[in-house]
């Protein structure tokens, strides 16, 4: 989603479709992965019946040299053709027309493991075509981000988005206002995580203020005028020092005006925010109701007062009571969302295609001013329809299995957006989102976000190990992408030594400098670096043999030195799981 759509619009550095890579791109087949095409000898649909017959085990025409055949538990194998470095295209971001880099590779078949660890070493798929940023070389560093999803709280951003979609699908009310331009910058409230603590201090206080204001007037009971007016200026006073300190004063009236030019009005209250305004007027209303009960309490026990069932209503609602909140049985408008496999050999899928290009077209040349003949179904499948993953649903993965997927959102039984997602190992991972753009107002692009996220925590109850939300790239040197980073609480990938650091360590350093190792251990390394590169599995003319092997048949410096690049880019683990084709 761009910034209005969680950035999973086209990547404007690659020119593709993005991995959630932010608005602003050029048409799909103006980037590297469109450019890139399978060698010759090994066309990309002859790829397919190559890839059954090696989850088979002992495919027929295919041998293996040098080591022993894999077991059928380990028979299915990614294939894989890399591309070399890309250098001097344009970017999106910053528009600079030479200044992205990044190395690629074109995968014609990909496990789910396979996939999940080059994401966790950078890499980003578009269609079939899979990258890695060369970071410390591109103009606009991209850092691939991840949100923990267990512990997600929505912001009140958040929280605005899925009550105006509920609001909309129960009444049809529609909000003047279009979110999708309103800054996604977190506020103060958004800041702290939870606001039982704060509302149980305001109690507190509020109560503490209202008790001294009584004990004040009962000493003051009787007295002369002249008293009475000596003691209000007193205990105007005091209310001056508390204003200063911070501390909340809402029951004393302060009459001291400041002349102008020296500093904030004190007979004005402090700027609060309305949330807090709502919940201190209830309060008030509820003391009103039983002023007798509350003065003995407070007298006798000399302690706050608890408000009632304060503490229920205290606890913020969590992101599933948000979004699945019970509606009126007359709604509006019903709102469906449906998990589709990328597959043509799907019923659900392919009698949904027309509809769903139909949209994208909709969405290309409303958002991205692309004109026609530059959307059409070629791309649209290439891009969001042709997946390089494997479908997988082993006894101990979620119910959906692993895979690529259309998360279809249907409105009175129309499409009105459509979010591409693979469902991995550890994670959901946003590849694009498409949508109406005459339900802007909705703001999709956040809504659904949101609804991923949510999905995410879905899975992870049967799927333990399946607990983050991949958000794609981000980009701190372009200020519309720093968005990504208020779905908290989230990580950034460390682009040296390949671990995860919380986004706000990171952002001291992005500030001084684009280019930044998130490990602050000097001494760390990347621990999945390529050790033994013979060891590294190349397929050559219908046969799977060790590097190690092949090097000796070749002999060829120059090829040495692009297999060994490869190599240290995809790590030691999947150097050795994956097939590099040779030709």
């Amino acid at each position: 989603m761009g910034p209005t759509t969680l950035g999973r619009g086209k990547d404007p550095g690659s020119g593709l479709p993005s991995t959630a890579n932010g608005p602003g791109g050029r048409r799909p087949q103006h980037g590297p992965g469109a450019l890139e095409r399978p060698a010759s000898g090994l066309a990309l649909h002859a790829s397919r019946p190559r890839a059954r017959a090696l989850r088979r085990g002992r495919p027929r025409g295919i041998e293996r040299r040098g080591r022993p055949a894999r077991t059928p538990a380990a028979a299915m194998a990614s294939l894989v053709e890399y591309k070399g470095l890309r250098a001097g295209y344009h970017c999106g971001y910053c528009d600079s027309e030479e200044g992205k880099v990044s190395h690629g590779m074109w995968a014609h078949s990909m496990t789910v493991q396979d996939y999940q660890d080059l994401i966790d070493r950078g890499w980003r798929r578009s269609g079939k075509y899979v990258y890695k940023p060369v970071m410390n070389q591109t103009c606009c560093p991209q850092y691939t981000i991840r949100c923990r999803s267990l512990q997600f709280q929505p912001s009140k951003s958040h929280k605005k988005v899925l009550k105006k979609m509920l609001k909309f699908l129960a009444k049809g009310e529609i909000s003047q206002g279009n979110c999708e331009d309103e800054p996604m910058e977190p506020t103060m409230e958004d800041a702290v995580a939870g606001d039982a603590l704060i509302n149980k201090l305001d109690v507190q206080c509020d109560l503490k203020t209202f008790k001294e204001s009584l004990e004040s007037e009962e000493k003051n009971e009787g007295k002369s005028a002249k008293k009475a007016e000596s003691n209000e200026l007193i205990r105007s006073q005091d209310t001056e020092e508390k204003l200063g300190s911070g501390e909340p004063s809402h029951s004393i009236e302060v009459h001291t005006v400041p002349k102008p030019g020296k500093g904030a009005d004190l007979s004005k209250p402090p700027c609060r925010k309305a949330k807090e305004i709502r919940k201190e007027r209830k309060r008030l209303k509820l003391m009103q109701q039983n002023p007798a009960g509350e003065f003995e309490g407070l007298q006798a026990h000399r302690e706050p007062l608890s408000p009632p069932k304060a503490a229920k209503s205290n606890q913020p609602k969590s992101l599933e009571d948000l979004i699945f909140e019970s509606l009126p049985e007359n709604t509006s408008h019903k709102l469906e969302v449906r998990l589709v496999p990328v597959s043509f050999e799907d019923p659900e899928f392919k009698s949904s295609f027309s509809q769903s290009f139909s949209l994208y077209v909709k969405y290309q040349m409303a958002i991205h001013q692309d004109p026609p003949d530059e959307c059409g179904k070629t791309e649209f499948t290439r891009f969001l329809c042709s997946s390089p993953l494997e479908a997988e649903n082993p006894p101990n993965g979620p119910d959906c299995g692993y895979g690529s997927f259309h998360q279809q959102y249907w409105l009175d039984g129309k499409i009105i957006a459509v979010g591409v997602i693979d469902i991995l190992p550890y994670c959901v991972s946003s590849v694009y989102l498409y949508y109406d753009p005459d339900y802007s107002f909705l703001s999709l692009g956040i809504y659904s976000a949101l609804r991923e996220i949510a999905f995410t925590r879905q899975l992870h109850e049967k799927t333990p190990q399946l607990s983050y939300y991949y958000m794609g790239f981000y980009i701190h040197s372009c200020p519309k992408m720093k968005y990504k980073g208020h779905y908290r609480p989230s990580d950034l990938l460390c682009p040296e030594t390949y671990v995860w650091v919380p986004i706000e360590q990171c952002l001291p350093s992005l500030e001084n400098s684009k280019y930044c190792r998130f490990n602050q251990d000097p001494d760390a390394v990347d621990e999945g670096r390529s050790k033994e590169p013979d060891r590294l599995q190349v397929f050559h003319k219908k046969a799977i043999m060790p590097y190690g092997v092949y090097k000796k048949q070749r002999k060829d410096p120059s090829e040495e030195a692009t297999v060994l690049q490869y190599a240290s880019l995809v790590g030691q683990v999947c150097a050795e799981r994956m097939l590099l084709f040779r030709n």
